[in-house]
């Protein structure tokens, strides 16, 4: 399997050739553990692990390693702490757990290391020392700056002038810094906040550098891909980069860098500070993880996607469409196979997902329609192996439809069913309609084809 991905550095679409692929190494800026994380959140995550589960497929699942941290201080979490009355590890080991259960709902898998800031202060104090060194950073005051001014290349990943930057940034005016654009690596905590010692004075990390310990201590520079938000390109991928590189004179931060598109919601980018969210924590109570996973990944993981009641209820239906397909095949034995070649191809094409999609209802379609036995056995054995790849069509097919019903109401639906079915076929059809209204009053959903009625229970029954 060939694979191209897009480039955000060349802005270019270019073959993946990993350093070894023995050792595949691929990062992914997580959460700030404060409060349940929206949908818009869990975009990248569901991407990047979608092309976890690629490079997994090419060079192995113990030749790939991801790392995805978590930013569990900062000053969101500290007002919160503050608000109950508990230390922060309060409010992040709550959120933390919350947002695994969240994402392992979505089908993400956990990646190899999950480092926390927390845990990471030493390692990020030894890499400020290490600027301060190479004169790509100073003390002021109680704070360390990084030193703009000092790397060359900065502004080269987001392609745009230092000015540029300084005037699209909220840049922080304050008397100590040497250059407006210079960023904190360090600062003094305020009063009641966590504090760490340093050799600058006691105090906590910048945002920045978190990223840039992280990445040395678990994967080593340079790494294969870097991925994240497109919001994340400036500043902090730009930051992130030139610390990295200035820590140790490296040559090469990340080989490919990786952007998803924001999620808007009627317009507008789904962000906690407009009020406009929609929290994967509820959302999961109510309709299958995996239904939000196919949502998600329904365009492009490059372009904008616009969250929508429509949007969610289509994925359902094309994930009923297809586990539909598989129930009506439950009787076809199976031989283990691989996904088949155009599908791969499509996935392979910067990760194409609604090109895969296309790829798996053709395989829908001929397991439906195929008359040889061993053709639809075929087609039953690529669709699970092609679902599977992208974390789709893996539960059992009559759970998936009727998982939270007992064997009464199952009695009772398919006896009603049978009802409707004959007087559908004698054209009685104020009896149909009588029996539809009854089921929809057990919240059953029923589903019309060809092949005949099938029924599921309402979302959150």
């Amino acid at each position: 399997m060939n694979l191209s991905l897009h480039d955000t550095m060349t802005g270019e679409k270019r073959p993946f050739v990993p350093r070894d692929p023995k050792r595949v190494t691929m990062y992914v800026c997580g959460p700030t553990v404060y409060n349940y994380s929206h949908i818009g959140n869990f975009r990248p995550v569901v991407a990047f692990d979608l092309l976890y589960r690629v490079l997994r497929h090419i060079y192995g699942d113990d030749a790939v390693i991801y790392a995805a941290n978590i930013t569990d201080v900062d000053d969101k979490i500290n007002a919160k702490a503050a608000a109950e009355g508990v230390p922060i590890g309060t409010i992040t080991d709550r959120y933390l757990a919350a947002y695994r259960a969240d994402a392992a709902a979505l089908g993400a898998l956990p990646p190899t290391f999950q480092p926390r800031a927390t845990e990471t202060i030493d390692a990020i104090v030894a890499m400020i020392g290490r600027l301060i060194t190479n004169n790509a950073a100073y003390a002021a005051e109680g704070h360390v700056l990084f030193n703009t001014q000092a790397y060359s290349g900065y502004g080269e990943l987001s392609h745009r002038p230092l000015d540029d930057m300084i005037a699209g940034a909220r840049v922080e005016v304050a008397p100590y810094k040497q250059h407006p654009a210079d960023f904190v690596l360090w600062k003094p905590s305020k009063p009641g906040e966590p504090e760490w010692s340093s050799p600058w004075g006691p105090g906590r990390p910048g945002w920045h550098i978190e990223c840039s310990a992280m990445i040395e201590q678990t994967l080593g520079l340079p790494i294969d891909i870097h991925g994240g938000g497109i919001d994340l390109v400036f500043p902090h991928h730009e930051n992130e980069r030139a610390q990295g590189l200035c820590a140790d004179h490296a040559e090469s931060y990340s080989n490919y860098w990786l952007h998803n598109g924001f999620l808007t919601f009627g317009e507008e980018k789904m962000s906690k500070s407009l009020g406009n969210v929609v929290l994967a924590h509820d959302l999961v109570k109510q309709v299958p993880g995996e239904a939000v996973r196919w949502a998600l990944l329904s365009g492009h993981y490059r372009q904008p996607l616009d969250w929508t009641g429509e949007l969610l209820e289509q994925a359902r239906k094309s994930l009923d469409r297809l586990y539909g397909a598989l129930r009506r095949a439950a009787d076809l034995d199976l031989k283990p196979v691989a996904p088949p070649t155009a599908f791969l191809e499509a996935l392979g094409d910067d990760l194409n997902s609604p090109r895969a999609f296309a790829e798996l209802f053709a395989l829908g379609k001929t397991l439906e329609t195929a008359a040889d036995p061993g053709e639809r056995a075929k087609a039953k054995a690529e669709l699970l192996a092609a679902g599977g790849l992208m974390g789709f069509l893996q539960a059992d097919p009559e759970t998936w439809f009727q998982g939270g019903a007992d064997d009464d109401l199952k009695d009772k639906v398919e006896g009603l069913l049978k009802t409707r079915m004959e007087a559908r076929a004698a054209k009685d059809w104020p009896t149909a309609d009588r029996i539809r209204a009854e089921l929809d009053a057990l919240n059953v959903v029923v589903m019309d084809s060809a092949d005949g009625a099938t029924w599921r229970l309402k979302e959150g029954v």
